[in-house]
C-alpha cells in the first residue's frame, strides 16, 4: 500500500467486504468514507485464491485508487480553504463598497449659518453681526427665529437701515432684532395654536393663524426651517417692537 493510501486512511475511515465468486475467484470491495459518513470512493477488485496473489493484487488496486482518490479530492478541499480565507476580505470589501453607494447624512448648521447658506438673509446677516448677536444664535439654543429676507429689510424707509447699523445704535438695533426670537423651538403645529408668544426682546408678539399665519402683521412665507439649534420661520417685513421708535413701513 502507498504512502497516499496510509495517510488518507488516518483521515478517512475505510471497509472491505470479501466474498467469493461461483467461478473460485476472491471478491474483494474496498470502500472510504469521509468524517461525516458519506462514501467517498469505492471499488472492487476480484483475485484467484491463492495465498499470496490476492494479497498483492488487492494492494495494488487499493493503492492506485487511494491515489487516484487522493488527486479527485485535493483540488476542491484546497479550493475550499482558499475560499475560507478569502471570506473575511470580500465581506469587508462589500461592508465598504455598501457605505460607500449608502446617501451621507448632511449634518444641519445652526440658525447663523443656515441663514447664511440660503443667500436671501444677508442683511440679517449684517445685522446680527452689527447687534453682536451672532455668538448667541450660534449657541445651544433652540431658538424660534422669524427671520426677514433681504425684500423684507428692503421695505425699511430708505436709510433706516443703515441709521440702524450705526455703531452708537447698537442696542436699538438688537432691540428690533431680538424682538424676531423666541425661546425654544417651536414649529408651525404649535405656532398655529398660539394668539402671541414672548420674545427674546421681552416683548409679547402678536399672533394670527386665522389666513395663513401672521406675526404681527408680516406673512409667513415659509416656515418649519430646521437649524441644529432650532428653527426659522421667513417672513416677508420686518416687525418692530412696542418699545422701539416709529418706523413707517412701506
Amino acid at each position: 500500500m502507498s504512502l497516499n493510501g496510509l495517510l488518507l486512511l488516518r483521515r478517512w475511515g475505510w471497509f472491505t467486504r470479501y466474498w467469493m465468486a461461483s467461478d473460485g475467484h476472491r471478491c474483494v470491495r474496498f470502500s472510504i468514507e469521509t468524517r461525516d459518513g458519506s462514501c467517498l470512493h469505492h471499488f472492487s477488485t476480484r483475485t484467484h485464491t491463492s495465498p499470496r496473489t490476492p494479497t498483492l493484487q488487492m494492494a495494488t488496486s487499493f493503492s492506485t485508487a487511494m491515489s487516484t482518490t487522493r488527486m479527485v479530492t485535493a483540488a476542491p478541499r484546497t479550493a475550499a480553504r482558499r475560499g475560507a480565507a478569502r471570506a473575511p476580505v470580500r465581506a469587508a470589501a462589500a461592508k465598504k463598497a455598501t457605505a460607500e453607494k449608502a446617501p451621507k447624512k448632511t449634518e444641519m448648521k445652526d440658525i447663523v449659518d443656515t441663514a447664511v447658506a440660503a443667500g436671501s438673509f444677508t442683511t440679517l446677516a449684517a445685522a446680527l453681526g452689527a447687534a453682536g448677536l451672532v455668538d448667541t444664535l450660534k449657541g445651544d439654543g433652540p431658538f424660534t427665529v422669524f427671520s426677514p429676507t433681504d425684500d423684507a429689510f428692503a421695505k425699511l424707509p430708505k436709510g433706516t437701515l443703515d441709521d440702524l447699523l450705526l455703531p452708537e445704535n447698537k442696542d436699538k438695533l438688537a432691540g428690533i432684532l431680538t424682538y424676531h426670537v423666541v425661546a425654544g423651538k417651536v414649529m408651525s403645529g404649535d405656532v398655529v395654536k398660539l394668539t402671541e408668544a414672548a420674545t427674546v426682546n421681552g416683548a409679547v408678539v402678536k399672533i394670527d393663524a386665522s389666513e395663513g399665519v401672521k406675526v404681527d402683521g408680516a406673512t409667513v412665507t415659509t416656515a418649519d426651517v430646521e437649524c441644529a439649534n432650532g428653527v426659522i420661520h421667513i417672513i416677508d417685513s420686518v416687525i418692530m417692537p412696542p418699545a422701539a421708535p416709529e418706523v413707517e413701513v412701506k
